[in-house]
């Protein structure tokens, strides 16, 4: 404890034991001295660091408590300044602040606080009424009594918080516990100005006999006042105001950094025998801008750069200095004006709090809105920190005013979070929430937990209102995840915009699946906007996740809007992507007959296997132009490329003659009627198969020859019977198709109008002879000799190739005389060297028959008079009875070889009577033998039978 001028302890406690559990930084300032003799050799050169580690700045802004001091000026500055406090604001804070709530409020209505004393998470309060409050970091009030009459100056915690010392100036000391009524006093009889307590002293079982009847050690005396010491471990350090060269850790606008190490070993002399065992280095020297009004060692985490391999070394932590500072006002600028409101008292500013580091570089400054702070001075501040149990990590100060109390905390990555979410930096603040684990995310230390979907949905809402929505489309799977209603909001914020093609390419449509209804808006979106991505979307998306009839509706809708026809070359190119749409829904919803329209129309390859696949043909009958229309394509495909292929047997129209039972060859017809040469393909197709099946349509057909086939009309007119032969003719007529008018003529009856025709228009004997012989009508052999006798070509035309059908001596003898006849000398001896070989053509002819002849009647007869095998048990075929029923029974045996009972013939019955009877019919006879009996015999039998045999009248066959 101190008084004015020196500095007192009892002797109790003028050497202490030291303890390893707590720290030897030394923060307050003044003189040193050992409290334990037997560390004397210790060396502690190594406790601190050098502080010459140059720590990048931190720019710091906070709200509530603690606002950055570069926003302190005022708010009519210079653009420049305003300038600079944008910048700085940008630049996150390094510390946190909270202010004590609870009881503590009520209990400064009426006090201020005057000191305060921190340990073990507890905070001792002292005022200016002399009550102290103990307090738990949440405000909570754990004990309060009043030691004292007047202000506590000072005070001071054990390590335990068991024991709270205080220093008032009314001249006391008093040591309480707070968890017994166990309490020492030590009345000084002056103004004490300050008070360390050991660390340990909850711990000694003597500390009853330590402040109270003992004598004192007198440690430092004759430099003046003590202002303040400390008591940490084994060392007391102190401050007074004549030596500023020992330990000065700061005083005034100052800071003094010294090292503490044993004096090095010497030979012992009597001038260095008095020598104190410790020696203190000064390393470094600061001044400051503004008054201290406490100081604090504060380790900072810095990060090392990468290394080359890309690695990240291991992080060191650097000391620097937390600094309550204070900004005096300018009382002394107006002391002559005679404004009594410049004469007035300035008001102070707000305190700050600063980070500054061994080499004197402020790093951050935070300017903290503590209560009534415009009528407090400096020595109305107080620092102290919290020990949180060598946790780094955790690491908390206090900050005290007369009415205010102040947690201070360095931030942690939830902070920094919070800070860039704060400064709409999301994408920043969502990368660092993503690499904090679940722990972390869920724990309370910072007082709130870190919602990554939180921050994100923040993000996606600035994105859309900065009208980004490329960016804000690829966060939803990070922000959305699983969570169906959250993806749905957000997809129809992206519509509400008129962006929604932004976000379609990352909506899930699986884990999870969404209402139908979003995917269909889509697919609607897709209709009215991109027709082939609508397609892709399609085919890429399962069938199960919307309702493909709803689906179809629209795209149907939407196509009946364009103009189409039924070549894929004309349409336009949106209202092939639908078609394709179509087809492809149509089948996966397994109406392949409804997709078959779309198939032909966007000339699909396969489309003549779907229809055989699925049995589509009564599905065709609609769709019979479009089919002939793709084939006939396909067939000019395969031309170009080389490929053989045959007009008139198309697969299309193969298909349609195939199946007319479930085609209907009128409703083929009907379809077709606008393109004739497809009708012509398939009545021909038709009419080759079968002509009934074309014979409603033969007038029809006679046309389409006569347009696309004229070499094949002939063919035509000939097999065909069902046409109007009048409707035919006046076709040729208007085509002038002689030869088919000839035909035409010759079939309904008027053979010498034809014959006209073939002599004046075609002049061609040979046809004329040719049809004269199909005719067979004289008067029309008469017609053509008289045609012919004026005219020698014919003459000499019917010369050459007249046959059998008319006499030559008939047409020589029409020939005029004197009619010059080219060739006729060559024509009369064809003719003549023609009869001749008739002539011996005929008598070659009768030979031969004549040989066939006797050779069939020889075989015959060979054949009747050859004998054959009858077994016993022969039946008769008219009573079906053995015919060897007796030995009297008269068989009758037939050229036809049938063998009967006499007596079943009933023309017969008597025929016995007839029989010679010299003539035994049982007995075999050698036909040599009495030929005229049997002669006779057969004569007699033949007379009676009228209808031969029988068995074969019987049949019809006859005998």
């Amino acid at each position: 404890m101190s008084n004015n001028s020196s500095l007192t302890c009892p002797n109790k406690y003028t050497q202490s034991t030291p303890d390893t559990s707590t720290p030897a930084s030394l923060y307050t300032h003044g003189s040193i001295t050992s409290t334990d003799k037997d560390e004397h050799e210790e060396d502690t050169e190594g406790n601190t660091e050098d502080g010459e580690e140059n720590v990048e700045a931190l720019g710091s802004t906070e709200s509530g408590v603690a606002k950055g001091a570069a926003e302190e000026g005022e708010d009519g500055g210079e653009d420049e300044e305003e300038d600079e406090d944008e910048d700085e604001g940008d630049e996150e804070p390094t510390l946190k602040y909270e202010r004590m709530t609870g009881p503590i409020n009520d209990l400064l209505r009426k006090d201020s606080i005057s000191s305060i004393a921190v340990s073990n998470k507890l905070v001792a309060v002292g005022t200016h009424g002399g009550i102290v409050h103990a307090l738990d970091m949440s405000g909570k009030r754990i004990k309060s009594y009043k030691p004292h009459q007047a202000s506590i100056v000072d005070m001071e915690m054990d390590s335990t918080a068991d024991f709270v010392a205080t220093a008032s100036i009314d001249g006391q000391v008093v040591i309480q516990s707070l968890s017994t009524q166990e309490s020492y006093m030590f009345d000084m009889k002056r103004p004490i100005r300050t008070v360390a307590l050991e660390p340990n002293f909850a711990k000694k079982s003597t500390r009853a006999f330590g402040w109270l009847g003992h004598k004192e050690s007198v440690l430092h005396s004759g430099e003046g006042p003590i202002w303040n010491v400390r008591w940490g471990s084994h060392l007391i350090a102190w401050t007074n105001d004549l030596d500023d060269t020992t330990l000065l850790i700061a005083w005034a606008d100052h800071i003094k950094v010294a090292r503490i190490r044993a004096r090095p070993r010497t030979a012992t002399t009597s001038a260095n025998a008095n020598l104190p065992p410790l020696i203190v280095e000064v390393t470094a020297v600061l001044q400051l801008d503004c008054m201290i009004s406490g100081i604090l060692p504060h380790p900072m985490t810095h990060s090392a750069p990468k290394k080359e391999n890309g690695s990240i070394a291991s992080s060191t932590t650097l000391t620097s200095f937390l600094v309550l500072a204070y900004e005096p006002p300018d009382d002394f600028g107006d002391e002559m004006t005679d404004d009594r409101a410049r004469q007035a008292r300035k008001t102070a500013d707000r305190p700050e709090l600063r980070i500054i580091s061994r080499t004197g570089e402020e790093l951050s400054a935070d300017a903290l809105n503590v209560t009534g702070y415009q009528s407090w001075g400096c020595n109305d501040y107080l620092l102290a920190e919290v020990e949180m149990g060598g946790n780094e990590t955790e690491r908390c100060y206090i900050v005290g005013s007369p009415k205010d109390i102040v947690f201070v905390r360095p931030r942690d990555r939830k902070d920094h979070i919070a800070w860039l979410v704060e400064r709409q930096r999301y994408e920043e603040a969502l990368d660092e929430a993503e690499k904090l684990s679940e722990d972390e995310q869920t724990s309370g230390s910072a007082g709130y937990e870190i919602d990554v979907v939180s921050i994100g949905e923040r993000y996606l809402r600035y994105l859309v209102g900065e009208g980004d929505f490329v960016k804000a489309a690829r966060l939803c799977p990070k922000v959305c995840g699983h969570d169906v209603k959250r993806w749905e909001d957000w997809i129809f914020v992206f519509a509400q915009n008129r962006n929604l093609q932004a976000v379609i390419p990352f909506i899930p449509t699986d884990a999870p699946q969404l209402s139908h209804l979003v995917y269909e808006m889509i697919l609607g979106y897709f209709i009215n906007h991109d027709k082939e991505a609508l397609l892709r979307t399609i085919r890429d998306w399962p069938k199960s996740i919307y309702d493909m009839s709803s689906v179809i509706v629209a795209i149907q809708s939407e196509l009946e809007r364009i103009p189409m026809s039924s070549s894929l070359k004309t349409s336009s190119a949106d209202a092939v992507w639908l078609m394709e749409c179509l087809a492809d829904l149509y089948t996966a919803n397994r109406q392949p007959g409804k997709a078959l329209q779309y198939f032909l129309r966007l000339r699909r390859p396969n489309v003549f296997e779907l229809i055989r696949e699925n049995n589509l043909f009564t599905d065709v009958k609609d769709q019979v132009l479009l089919l002939v229309e793709f084939d006939q394509e396909l067939n000019g495909k395969r031309e170009e490329e080389g490929v053989a292929t045959t007009q008139d047997r198309s697969e299309a129209i193969s298909m349609l003659v195939d199946h007319t039972h479930s085609i209907p060859v009128d409703r083929v017809v009907q379809q077709l009627r606008a393109r004739p040469f497809y009708l012509f393909l398939y009545l021909d197709t038709l009419f080759k198969k079968d002509q009934n099946l074309a014979s409603d349509f033969a007038d029809v057909q006679v046309k389409l020859f006569a347009e696309f086939a004229t070499s094949r009309l002939i063919e035509y007119l000939r097999a065909s019977s069902y046409y109007n032969l009048e409707a035919a003719y006046n076709i040729c007529k208007d085509r002038d198709l002689v030869p088919e008018m000839v035909f035409l003529l010759g079939r309904m009856g008027n053979n010498k109008q034809a014959l006209t025709l073939i002599i004046e228009r075609i002049g061609d004997v040979q046809q004329a002879i040719e049809f004269a012989k199909e005719q067979n009508d004289d008067d029309l052999w008469e017609d053509l000799l008289k045609y012919s006798e004026t005219r020698p070509t014919f003459i000499r035309g019917l010369l050459k190739n007249i046959g059998a059908e008319i006499d030559p001596i008939r047409l020589i003898r029409r020939i005029k005389n004197g009619l010059e006849i080219p060739g006729l000398q060559e024509a009369l001896i064809k003719i003549l060297h023609d009869f001749q070989l008739q002539i011996s053509l005929l008598e070659g002819c009768r030979r031969i028959l004549n040989g066939d002849c006797s050779d069939l009647a020889r075989i015959r007869q060979k054949g009747q008079n050859s004998g054959f095998f009858l077994s016993e048990k022969a039946v008769c075929p008219l009573c079906t009875e053995l015919l060897r029923r007796s030995p009297q029974d008269l068989l009758l045996l037939f050229l036809c070889r049938h063998v009967v009972h006499a007596g079943c013939i009933d023309e017969i019955d008597n025929i016995s009577r007839h029989i010679d009877a010299g003539l035994d019919v049982n007995l075999r006879v050698s036909p040599a033998h009495d030929v005229s009996t049997k002669i006779a015999f057969a004569s007699v039998v033949r007379a009676k039978m009228l209808h031969g045999c029988p068995v074969c009248h019987q049949r019809g066959d006859g005998c």
